[in-house]
């Protein structure tokens, strides 16, 4: 197998014209072409620079997991922090996770960041939101999102040959542009229950009980009573924060 390493986003658009398939850290795709059999070329981007950004408001997908850091909101650093082991994180990068996994651990936190997604196709770049880029798994260049007022992510530890962990993040953004259709603040409420994400969002008022009687009344007040006590729990911390 030939692994090509492109060191601009028109040379990985290149690459993908040609047939390479698109690597990350290859945790997961590893296993599968061993079992599978190996494709004649992969195409990696982690010497893309606009795959390896790192900052308050955008965030590389060749980047490792175990570089992501304070630089990102609290949820997203969180969420990151808690994927897999320390060996696992010092392979495993921020596309693989959302897009090549089943787990998708850092999704979650993407989704209550109202992130959108830089993706890449054989035609080029383009912007687009999370339900396509996880329906559609095209090639993560980045992540884009606003810095939220506040935030916080909960993974509930893991039982040996049970389901996957409940995963819980919360963001408070402000919702003055018009993307959420109102002019005040809005809370976004992430949970991966099983391998099934939920995410809802509820304008955001001055005390705690109003909100979270909202968010009761979407389909994440649906969830099982225990899942429920942690997000009413996440809920209440990121709200005290913010007022």
């Amino acid at each position: 197998m030939l692994l090509r390493l492109p060191t601009s986003v028109s040379e990985a658009q290149r690459c993908l014209s040609e047939g390479a398939i698109p690597v990350g850290g290859a945790t997961l795709q590893w296993a599968v072409w061993q079992r599978d059999g190996f494709p004649e070329q992969a195409v990696s981007l982690r010497e893309v620079p606009e795959a390896n950004v790192l900052a308050a408001e955008e965030l590389g997908a060749a980047v490792l997991l175990s570089r992501v850091d304070d630089r990102v909101p609290e949820v997203l650093r969180r969420a990151a922090s808690r994927v897999g082991t320390g060996a696992v994180r010092r392979a495993a990068t921020v596309g693989g996770n959302i897009v090549g996994s089943t787990l998708r651990c850092l999704l979650p936190a993407a989704l209550v960041l109202d992130a959108r997604a830089t993706v890449l196709d054989a035609e080029g770049p383009y912007e687009t939101d999370l339900s396509e880029l996880t329906a559609k798994r095209p090639v993560l260049l980045s992540l884009r999102w606003r810095t939220p007022l506040a935030s916080s992510h909960r993974k509930l530890p893991d039982e040996p040959g049970g389901a996957p962990p409940l995963v819980v993040a919360v963001a408070v953004t402000a919702g003055r542009d018009g993307r959420d259709g109102t002019d005040g603040h809005v809370l976004r409420v992430a949970v991966r229950d099983g391998y099934d994400v939920l995410c809802e969002s509820v304008e955001y008022d001055t005390g705690n009980g109003p909100v979270l009687d909202a968010l009761a009344r979407t389909p994440i007040g649906a969830l099982p009573a225990g899942a429920w006590d942690v997000v009413r729990e996440e809920v209440t911390a990121v709200l005290d924060r913010v007022a």
